[in-house]
């Protein structure tokens, strides 16, 4: 197997879903960890050198942090609702505390300056909707710069896919300074709905791709539910959400640049497809979520 793509029974810590530092992917700044807590169940995690999001993926939590205390209001399932969040910052004590219980991604990365915790609430995230017809998709940009400053390094968004479109089309990249694009470490983690479109489930999938010009990086993998993809360089790009199965994704991303940017490059051979879409369709199906729900 890849060792860019790491299936979610690889990167388990115990109970917790997902635990990748970036010693663990083998690069600098980015990092990922998601963590499990039971109804009535008391978490105490130390930031030690990363910033994070507090984002609940499924439930709702409590956060107490430098003598702050945010009550998260989360959601059934990722496809169901954008949520509260709350940033908290480097060598911090963080309190999570659930009544009902909760599954919480905390997206990281390494930095340098220690800011105030603060809370995010969900009717302030933007939903955007990108591209046209089989690549229609959302974007919730709850943490990317120009609407979330409140960060040192880190950079973070949601995407969801419906079933049958594509993503993160045309194919780009972020791996060296220049008139377009900054260099960024990233990740996508990956939840694959049931047919229900609700439920996350192992028996749905995705395609994702990441490749370089020369052909020296060439990966083409099935994603399924819970599942971790780094790119460390190179054009990454599409994501495809099998038909029947929407496809959600957390993008993490972070590096040595001064100021926060996720500016990226086409792939020239693809960007020409962005022209089309102005005479396309948007595929009704999005927005799937809001902060007030889930759109039927």
């Amino acid at each position: 197997m890849s060792k860019l793509h790491r299936r979610a029974e690889t990167i388990s810590d115990r109970n917790d879903p997902v635990a990748l530092t970036p010693d663990d992917a083998g690069w600098t700044y980015t990092g990922l960890r998601v963590l499990r807590l039971e109804a009535g169940e008391s978490r105490t995690v130390h930031t030690g050198e990363f910033e994070a999001f507090i984002l609940p993926l499924s439930g709702s939590c409590t956060v107490r942090v430098d003598g702050l205390t945010f009550e998260l209001e989360g959601r059934e399932t990722v496809f169901t609702r954008v949520t509260d969040f709350a940033y908290v910052p480097r060598d911090a004590e963080v309190e999570l505390t659930t009544t009902h219980g909760i599954e919480v991604a905390l997206p990281m990365a390494r930095c340098t300056r220690r800011l105030e915790p603060k809370y995010g609430p969900a009717d302030k995230v933007p939903v955007e909707v990108r591209g046209a017809g089989v690549a229609t998709r959302q974007v919730t940009g709850f943490g990317v710069p120009g609407i979330w400053d409140h960060a040192d390094k880190l950079n973070a968004c949601e995407l969801i896919t419906p079933g049958g479109n594509w993503s993160s089309y045309p194919p780009h990249k972020h791996d060296e300074a220049s008139d377009c694009e900054v260099v960024n470490e990233e990740i996508y983690y990956f939840r694959i709905a049931d047919r229900d479109g609700i439920t996350p489930s192992p028996r749905g999938f995705g395609m994702h791709r990441t490749y370089t010009a020369d052909g020296a990086l060439d990966e083409n993998v099935a994603v399924r539910d819970g599942d971790v993809f780094l790119v460390p360089h190179g054009y990454h790009g599409p994501c495809i959400a099998a038909p029947g199965y929407a496809m959600y994704y957390l993008n993490v991303l972070a590096g040595p640049a001064p100021d926060r940017s996720m500016a990226f490059c086409d792939d020239p051979d693809y960007s020409w497809v962005r022209s089309n879409w102005a005479d396309e369709p948007l595929d009704p199906r999005c927005p799937v979520t809001t902060h007030e729900g889930r759109r039927e």
